[in-house]
């Protein structure tokens, strides 16, 4: 597979109009696309979490929109709210007949194995899961890599010595996540001879802090006070829309700074929270949807799985914007210097989560 689309995305769309709540008819598409992919269409089905979580839906879908926009395809999106919701809207994606079906997150595994197995000339993509199928394409991040940068970067400009992280749940592309930021952390510390503390995961034992869901606000606001009572003044929240009450705890605390997921926090989350965000850990689900649409109008679509790596352009971290002045030149240098080494080789970042 080639990777001839990929490149950070520097800023993110809104989401717009065509998501359909439920399980509810597709609306008319009016005239329709004209270009290349005129005949072609894509439908989208997202987790509970919503079409604009802040996180790989919104990101999903924002791909899908550029490549409508480019190739001229007719791409919707189907929203659930509810785990009642997947599986029918899965089935109503299916029922379109389009070409191409993507369901994110690890909710939609079983639904789209059942319908990639009963529709086998239908192809579909699954975001952040690995499925094995002849006609799905499971894309996934490496984020461990770009998490590895972001934990070196917090403990070099952390005060307190104190940094944390937490998850949603106890699942493979949270931890992935974790594994990254505490290994950066440890790497800070050997190469200057310091103790920063990284709290919330044991990447050893495998456990750590989650709030048991990703939707809970609240919960996430209470969590993040928690590391912050204990010094934290850096705090990772790798759980969809529960990060926003992280980042309410980050801001009240006046000092601290805090880590996204997924896209641009700084871009994407609302923007009185823009002076908090230190940087993100960035999956880009958009070009990755660009990418996939393209090969498969040129008739390439392949079951291999898509892994965005920092050496392919398909993760990476976020510019500090206005935490940049927290970063010194000399530690940028690192960083640099790290990225490079990790995308020759020379430094492995390994986590039991990583993608294959």
């Amino acid at each position: 597979m080639g990777y001839r689309r990929l490149g950070i995305v520097a800023a993110l769309a809104t989401a717009s109009a065509l998501a359909l709540a439920g399980c509810g008819e597709a609306p008319p598409t009016g005239a329709g696309p004209t270009g290349e992919g005129a005949e072609y269409c894509a439908r989208m089905v997202t987790n509970s979490g919503g079409l604009e979580d802040r996180s790989f839906n919104q990101s999903s879908w924002e791909g899908l929109q550029q490549a409508e926009e480019e190739f001229g395809i007719d791409a919707e999106a189907i929203v659930s709210t509810e785990e009642t919701d997947l599986a029918p809207n899965v089935q109503q994606a299916v029922d379109t007949g389009c070409q191409l079906i993507v369901t994110v997150g690890f909710e939609l595994a079983d639904a789209t194995l059942e319908q990639a197995g009963q529709n086998p000339d239908t192809h579909f993509a699954i975001v952040d899961e690995q499925v094995e199928g002849d006609n799905i394409k499971p894309v996934v991040f490496d984020t461990a890599q770009a998490a590895y940068l972001a934990g070196y970067l917090a403990a070099g400009v952390s005060k307190s010595g104190v940094v944390a992280t937490f998850g949603g749940g106890n699942q493979p592309p949270v931890t992935l996540f974790m594994d990254g930021f505490v290994d950066g952390v440890a790497a800070y510390n050997a190469a200057h001879g310091t103790s920063v503390t990284a709290l919330g995961w044991n990447k050893e034992t495998q456990d750590g802090v989650f709030t048991g869901d990703f939707e809970n606000i609240g919960l996430g606001q209470t969590t993040a006070q928690g590391f912050l009572d204990q010094g934290a003044d850096v705090i990772l929240p790798v759980a969809g829309q529960v990060g926003e009450g992280a980042a309410t705890a980050v801001l009240d605390d006046g000092d601290a700074s805090l880590i996204w997921v997924d896209n641009d926090g700084y871009e994407t989350l609302s923007e009185s929270y823009r002076p908090i965000v230190l940087t993100s850990i960035i999956k880009n689900t958009q070009d990755a949807m660009v990418e996939i649409v393209g090969d498969d109008l040129d008739g390439q679509f392949s079951s291999d799985p898509f892994v965005g790596t920092l050496e392919n352009g398909g993760v990476d971290i976020a510019p500090y914007h206005e935490r940049e002045s927290l970063v010194s030149a000399e530690l940028q240098a690192e960083i640099d210097s790290l990225r490079e080494s990790i995308v020759s080789g020379e430094t492995v970042v390994t986590s039991p989560s990583s993608p294959s």
